[in-house]
């Protein structure tokens, strides 16, 4: 088993998505590499505690490999846009990959670096190691399956 953490722009959508994906062990949402212990959603919003909303993934990589995590990932975000995805904005909808394992890294930046050449803008995209990822509070977790008409910016 392996981990990633995903940001994308509002976690719910995000968390929906990669749950539908073959390999995937097991997805919460959260605020990852902030500088403030056990935020709230409120706070996190307010743009003071630099958390970014998060996805975490554990992953089976006998089934998917990062690489198929990562195209998977960059169908779901403008990565060119700074502190937004779709009409969310803010810090805390900036995108980023999170790593665990320093040996992720180079396969993220090749990753990143072939999509680069589908965008004339650079990519912004944060690659760098989690610091700390925070659950984020239960009414988030599994939010469109407990609220099927909720607010999504993925389609899928």
């Amino acid at each position: 088993m392996k981990k990633i953490v995903f940001a994308a722009g509002c976690f719910w959508g995000v968390e929906a998505y990669f749950k539908k994906i073959n390999g995937i062990l097991f997805v919460k949402v959260g605020y990852s590499n902030g500088r403030k212990d056990y935020p709230t959603y409120e706070e996190v919003c307010s743009g003071q505690t630099g958390h970014a909303e998060t996805c975490y993934l554990e992953y089976d990589e006998a089934v998917i490999s990062l690489s198929a995590l990562l195209e998977l990932y960059w169908k779901i975000v403008d990565p060119t846009v700074i502190d937004r995805q779709g009409p969310d904005v803010g810090s805390h909808y900036r995108t980023g990959i999170y790593y665990y394992d320093e040996v992720d890294y180079s396969v993220i930046t090749s990753s990143k670096d072939a999509e680069q050449s589908k965008y004339e803008l650079p990519i912004v995209t944060e690659i760098m190691p989690l610091k700390v990822f925070w659950d984020a509070e239960e009414y988030h977790q599994d939010y469109l399956d407990k609220n099927p008409s909720g607010y999504c910016h993925i389609s899928f």
